[in-house]
């Protein structure tokens, strides 16, 4: 079952281009529609380059020294999932269907490693003839923030988050169908809360040294990756757009574990690493 779009108010132009569907809503935000096995449907938002300021301000109470220092990036342009990867999605591709929470085709895929989040992603891109990947921590926040500086993409008060994510004062222990909550300025669902969501880059403490042209951060060899977003089982402090984790103190988040509070979104686009 295909999930449906939200009433745009926007004078909005179709345009059938081979078998995709491409959506146009004025002259910024693009979705396009991908098709997959057994009838299921992929929308990507093509959002364009631009700069922000990544990571935490010292004024956030909530922020983390991993957080820091908060630094200018540039971001080519590039597209990403509407809606984190769902269960209906994964097992178009992959045949099989991991979550802990099944039976459930429109709720986000979850208890998926990030080796097996790369294995989507290579088997997708040869379905489709393109190039998908995870994305970039840097391309995941300026995603997230949608032009933003607040501390959320909705504001600063978390008082509001039940209106935008599952977080755990209103999932009772589950994760969701996705797009049930608010999206973002850029029409993105679920960036905060549901499930975590992969991203490319290994772990650093710090964004000291960090790129600041939106490539992925590999330089580290390590096996730890991180995880962006917040989920059904956080506060409101782990959704925060800054927010990041990889469960360093139990050295949990490594690129082959598997938890029922992570997932991922996709991205179409040229990607780089340092």
């Amino acid at each position: 079952m295909e999930i449906p779009d939200e009433e745009i108010e926007l004078e909005t132009a179709i345009q059938r281009i081979n078998d995709h569907v491409i959506e146009r809503v004025g002259n910024f935000i693009i979705t396009s529609t991908e098709n997959l096995p057994n009838g299921v449907t992929l929308k990507m938002v093509s959002l364009p380059a631009g700069k922000f300021l990544m990571g935490s301000p010292d004024s956030d109470l909530d922020a983390e020294s991993y957080e820091k220092p908060q630094h200018l990036v540039q971001v080519n342009s590039f597209a990403i999932g509407k809606y984190p990867v769902t269960q209906a999605q994964y097992e178009a591709v992959m045949g099989t269907n991991p979550s802990n929470f099944a039976n459930n085709p429109q709720n986000p895929v979850e208890n998926v490693s990030w080796d097996d989040a790369q294995a989507f992603c290579k088997k997708l891109s040869q379905i489709t003839g393109k190039t998908y990947r995870l994305p970039t921590e840097a391309e995941w926040e300026y995603a997230c923030r949608a032009g933003t500086t607040t501390r959320y993409y909705f504001g600063d008060d978390a008082n509001q988050l039940g209106d935008y994510a599952w977080y755990n004062g209103n999932s009772q222990d589950t994760t969701h169908p996705v797009g049930q909550k608010k999206p973002n300025a850029w029409g993105l669902y679920d960036m905060s809360g549901n499930v975590w969501e992969w991203c490319e880059d290994n772990w650093h403490n710090s964004y000291k040294n960090a790129p600041s042209d939106g490539s992925a951060w590999l330089t580290n060899d390590n096996n730890l990756k991180l995880l962006r977003g917040g989920s059904w089982v956080n506060p409101p402090a782990n959704c925060r757009s800054a927010s990041r984790y990889n469960g360093i103190v139990l050295n949990v988040f490594r690129r082959d574990v598997h938890y029922s509070s992570v997932g991922f979104r996709v991205v179409c686009g040229a990607g780089r690493t340092l």
